[in-house]
């Protein structure tokens, strides 16, 4: 009996081990991406993590290892140039076997322009990329998230040189492939050489501030609102489907149960935030207006535009006026920021302060990386407001 239980085991772990060796070769950005693929191919296989969780994603060399993981890959799917612009040319040089899909362009995905200077007041959004104004949760379904009209039919696949995989039929008829080597991406014009903002009256922000951005004229951390992550699910699990048609099946039930998982964790943070709701917060820097809009809790400002761009002395001035004027509460800032500048602003004003981390630096990769990253900034957004 001992016999056959071991010889059963051996053959699960031997179809096991083929699943994973059939598998397509799959290489992700950021973690928190890393772990929308990772639970899109539970069963199958697993993704490649290029850029290491606690690293930034602005301005990273690559190790041998992670270009070894590009060049071997079928598919890679990234953010966007906007987020990591230096990243665009590994891809062309080492990515060109491979399906590149940059998810910041997928169709359905929400995108907002930069905010200039070091004060916030109500959105207004009316420049976002994405005419979904309705961010109702109910009824979630995989083709219909009822927030945002999500359409599924064209989700801007880049190609790097290799044929057309022909698509079945998953509810995502035309992927819309594009030649990697083309002269325009069908992104929007990034010329920042010549600031076109410069015509508007930005108050008393400083000009400056503009060039801090990562690259582009929209925020690229964009997996900060659960839809968008939400909205990839659907495209991670169509490109899949089209490399590695096999296992198709899983990747569209994959994508069905990760999307329901989706909506549980949009309800729990909503819960979670009603009690600090109109809590008035600045944060390090700008990047979080992408969950300030899925949840509507509007920051009051950044302490530093961009990812790139230390905070000018004006400012830092500005943030700490409306710091102690409106009786701001919380301060959020990052691991990876200079402590001192936090405390600088804090001076003389009765607020907390607390560490959020939208990148999962601190967390294992995998596929609950995600839930766990909006959760542990949730918490600590609502201990720093409370």
């Amino acid at each position: 009996m001992s016999r056959n239980i071991l010889s059963l085991s051996v053959i699960s772990l031997g179809i096991g081990s083929a699943a994973f060796a059939d598998a397509p070769k799959v290489a992700v950005d950021i973690a928190p991406v890393h772990a929308l693929v990772a639970r899109v191919m539970e069963g199958v296989g697993a993704p490649d993590l290029i850029i290491p969780a606690g690293a930034s994603p602005h301005s990273y060399a690559l190790r041998p290892s992670e270009a070894a993981a590009i060049e071997g890959s079928d598919l890679v799917f990234w953010v966007g140039e906007d987020l990591t612009p230096w990243l665009e040319d590994a891809l062309e040089t080492l990515a060109q076997n491979a399906a590149v899909i940059s998810l910041g362009q997928s169709d359905g995905t929400t995108r907002l322009p930069f905010r200039e200077g070091a004060l916030f007041e109500a959105h207004d959004h009316d420049h976002e990329e994405h005419g979904h104004e309705d961010h109702g949760h109910e009824e979630h379904g995989h083709e219909d998230h009822g927030h945002e009209e999500h359409g599924h039919e064209d989700h801007g696949h880049e190609k790097h040189g290799h044929e057309d995989h022909g698509h079945e039929e998953h509810g995502h008829e035309d992927h819309g492939h594009e030649k990697h080597g083309h002269e325009d991406h069908g992104h929007e014009e990034h010329g920042h050489d010549d600031h076109d903002h410069a015509d508007h009256d930005h108050g008393h922000e400083d000009h400056d501030d503009h060039a801090g951005h990562a690259h582009g004229d929209f925020d690229p951390h964009l997996w900060l609102s659960p839809y968008n992550a939400q909205n990839w699910l659907s495209v991670i699990a169509a490109q899949l489907s089209a490399s590695d048609p096999d296992h198709a099946g899983i990747y569209a039930a994959n994508a069905r149960d990760a999307v329901a998982e989706m909506d549980q964790l949009i309800s729990d943070i909503e819960q979670a935030l009603a009690p600090v709701r109109g809590g008035r917060f600045v944060a390090f820097h700008d990047a979080y207006q992408y969950f300030e809009t899925a949840f509507d809790m509007p920051a009051s400002g950044a302490i530093s535009l961009g990812d790139a761009a230390d905070p000018s002395p004006a400012r830092i001035s500005e943030i700490q006026e409306r710091v102690r004027r409106e009786e701001i509460t919380c301060v959020l800032s990052e691991p990876q920021f200079d402590p001192s500048l936090v405390a600088t602003v804090m001076d003389g004003a009765a607020a907390k302060t607390a560490v959020i981390d939208p990148l999962g630096a601190d967390l294992n990769i995998g596929p609950a990386l995600y839930g766990q990253m909006m959760r542990n900034l949730t918490a600590a957004l609502v201990a720093c407001l409370s």
